[in-house]
């Protein structure tokens, strides 16, 4: 977008004309380029840092999204400590798995994505019209993952209407499911979900859904090198967070400092996975 170099202090007329609620569809209007999907890459193999894995559970109050740490960059550790879960508004949040740089990038996209319809249009998307918007903006970087740089979120939120949590999941193309209880995205997702699939009941409260995403990145760290399990030494630990009606929460430090440690002591003692019902 060109610059307002009068020395009026006035905002470019782009900004001031009446259009779209999306932000998304400005950016296509005024400033395409600034879109990831319409950067050009350099010829060649791009090698990026890749992050998993995310999981997710649902329990009758709301819905738990995690994940570790840990970036890969082919065979090397390229980050130990990042964060793969944010906050997308007040009632949902996106765990990433995919090309780091360009996943964290689209996260930040649809965060404005999401506050500028509701400038605008004086009112939230609706649970269903956030994970539909996601998808729109996952298929607009389809280029990029054809070549490598594929971005596979996992989006959670508190469906108001509904009045329970829901999660979603989707492919590199932008297709979308719906998914029920659980979920799990990103190279270790395979070991996470079948962890998961034998521990989960509808019937879980908030504490052992959380306890039971951890145990699903425990397991998954156990049979993926790309995911990493909880780092003592350097305290480094899963990130969880918890939307209820009551909104987005991330558990402090501490709280998932406790969680890991409880999963990891648990382990000492049956090192091939909990044999009885969580707690």
């Amino acid at each position: 977008m060109e610059p307002n170099t009068r020395s009026t202090g006035r905002l470019p007329a782009a900004f001031l004309t009446p259009g779209s609620s999306s932000f998304m569809d400005f950016l296509a209007d005024h400033s395409p380029e600034m879109l990831p999907g319409n950067r050009k890459l350099p010829e060649g193999i791009v090698e990026a840092p890749h992050g998993t894995t995310i999981v997710a559970a649902t329990f009758a109050g709301g819905v738990v999204l995690a994940g570790d740490r840990r970036a890969t960059m082919g065979n090397m550790i390229a980050q130990r400590d990042i964060e793969k879960v944010f906050p997308a508004d007040e009632y949902s949040a996106v765990g990433i798995a995919g090309t780091a740089g360009l996943a964290v990038e689209m996260v930040k996209l649809f965060q404005l994505e999401l506050e500028h319809f509701e400038k605008v249009e004086g009112a939230t998307l609706s649970l269903e019209g956030k994970a539909n918007r996601l998808s729109t903006m996952i298929r607009g970087n389809l280029g990029m993952a054809m070549q490598g740089l594929a971005v596979v979120p996992l989006f959670a939120g508190w469906d108001e209407g509904r009045e329970k949590g829901r999660i979603f999941s989707y492919d590199v193309t932008g297709g979308r499911s719906e998914e029920h209880g659980f979920a799990a995205t990103g190279s270790g997702s395979i070991f996470a979900r079948g962890s998961m699939k034998k521990l989960y009941r509808a019937d879980l409260t908030e504490e052992q859904a959380t306890v039971l995403v951890v145990q699903a990145l425990y397991d998954a760290a156990d049979d993926d090198s790309a995911t990493g399990g909880p780092d003592m030494a350097r305290r480094i630990f899963p990130i969880v967070t918890v939307i209820t009606d009551e909104g987005y929460r991330r558990l402090t430090e501490d709280e998932s400092s406790a969680l890991a440690r409880s999963v990891t002591e648990r382990r000492l003692e049956e090192p091939d996975g909990p044999r009885a019902a969580l707690l």
